[in-house]
């Protein structure tokens, strides 16, 4: 079985077929689906939709692409989700949360700010944080260490080497998805065939970042076998291999992953 530790389940693009698609990927062989928040107003949707689906989990954070609009006050309803949520063994971690440095007109200060503040809490209720990295790895990187977060997951990667080996000391996991499908990736396909087995979990933005063979489509969590086969081919590893390793290494990211059954 696989996991999807990356999938916005929640976006408007599955409102005419979210349950069919949630059963897609079960039928799929994907066992679990990580939902992660992006802003205050879908906390309680999320939260919603990962205890409809069959295997759902979430996440709840602030994405940086949001905080334009967020208020401080957000920050203090996040923590009131997060303590009303560490008995739910559906609530896996703090993200989605991170920089950005690809879009155009973000603040950053504003950016660093919220990012820094979801961190803190990461690290005072112990939790993982998934991070968006978009042309941001250093910075995103140096929070984790100022605030001592060692855990989750560097969504979407797409640095060097020496920076993913520096996620990986800082105890983060590596995010890869339909990227790797596309041979002119050469970068992300030359870090998911190289890097560390045990530093790499798979997901699929769904329904952003499709694979190859749904160029400019909308992606769903059932490509996740295809991608991780993919993934094995390019590693010269077996498919069931990649997918026990791949969901063990999803676990140790997001810990309370493993404290409810599919």
């Amino acid at each position: 079985m696989w996991i999807d530790t990356h999938c916005h389940l929640d976006a408007s693009e599955f409102d005419a077929d979210r349950d069919a698609i949630a059963a897609a990927a079960r039928d799929a062989g994907v066992s679990r689906i990580v939902i992660p928040g992006v802003q205050r107003a879908g906390f309680a949707g999320v939260r919603e939709l990962a205890h409809r689906v069959d295997g759902g989990a979430y996440a709840l954070g602030i994405h940086p692409l949001y905080t334009p609009h967020a208020q401080e006050s957000d920050l203090d309803a996040l923590r009131m989700e997060i303590e009303a949520s560490l008995d739910d063994p559906r609530f896996v971690g703090i993200g989605e949360i991170g920089l950005d440095y690809f879009v155009p007109g973000l603040d950053d200060a504003r950016q660093q700010f919220f990012y820094h503040e979801q961190l803190k809490l990461a690290h005072e209720f112990d939790l993982p944080a998934i991070c968006h990295v978009r042309k941001s790895q250093d910075q995103v990187l140096k929070g984790l260490r100022r605030q001592q977060v060692h855990r989750g997951i560097a969504h979407a990667f797409n640095g060097s080497f020496q920076q993913a080996q520096a996620f990986i000391d800082q105890g983060m996991h590596l995010g890869f998805g339909g990227n790797l499908t596309f041979e002119r990736a050469l970068q992300i396909r030359r870090l998911a065939a190289q890097l560390p087995l045990d530093a790499i979990v798979v997901e699929t933005d769904a329904p952003d970042i499709p694979p190859a063979w749904l160029y400019r489509q909308r992606n769903t969590p059932d490509q996740i076998p295809a991608i991780g086969a993919s993934l094995a081919q390019q590693r010269h590893i077996d498919e069931h291999e990649l997918a026990l390793c791949t969901t063990a290494n999803a676990h140790a990211a997001l810990p309370r992953l493993a404290l409810s059954s599919a």
